[in-house]
């Protein structure tokens, strides 16, 4: 796998996070993890939301980014893990849409649920595609997403806002593709 797509998908999740936590910051006079979403940063309509550009500007830029490293292993594989990576590249591009359709627009809604339904689901359905060729990336990959969603889903219960779950289904999607890269550059060597 060419470099350039190696190096996109590691700090494209940096970068997100990077500017998350700057958002976070700078609205934690008001912000709190159980009882907000992480959307409610980047609301262009609330007066009391700091800078929402902050956290627009971070998800397009790790979306952008995260997208060119998804192109990259698609490029790689073939037949289901092929399937769940082009599931996956749909989840990268909402992330994209997330950061250009903020809470309070019309379609941020949309493509924020479709953000964590296709990433997650892209993982699952690459992780069964695994099953048959490299098996233990599969097992990793199926746990992984089954995990997330037991954790996400009791976030949802248990707390007033999502961020939890939110945060969950990032670091899901994180853990992946940082073990889907080692596992490429060190088992496979694609």
């Amino acid at each position: 796998m060419d470099r350039k797509y190696i190096y996109s998908g590691i700090v494209s999740p940096i970068i997100g996070f990077i500017f998350i936590g700057i958002a976070i910051y700078l609205n934690s006079s008001w912000w709190r993890l159980t009882d907000n979403a992480i959307s409610d940063l980047g609301n262009i309509y609330h007066p009391w939301v700091n800078y929402p550009w902050v956290l627009s500007t971070g998800l397009i830029i790790a979306g952008a980014g995260m997208t060119y490293f998804t192109i990259g292993l698609i490029k790689e594989f073939s037949g289901i893990i092929k399937a769940g990576l082009y599931v996956l590249l749909l989840g990268m591009i909402s992330l994209f849409l997330i950061g250009t359709f903020p809470e309070g627009t019309p379609p941020h809604w949309y493509v924020s649920w479709s953000f964590f339904l296709l990433s997650s689901f892209g993982i699952l359905i690459t992780g069964i595609g695994f099953l048959w060729k490299h098996r233990g990336m599969g097992i990793f990959s199926i746990l992984l997403f089954s995990i997330g969603w037991a954790i996400a889903i009791w976030a949802l219960n248990k707390f007033k806002g999502v961020a939890i779950a939110e945060f969950t289904g990032a670091f899901t999607l994180f853990i992946w593709v940082y073990t889907l890269i080692w596992w490429i550059t060190h088992i496979e060597k694609l």
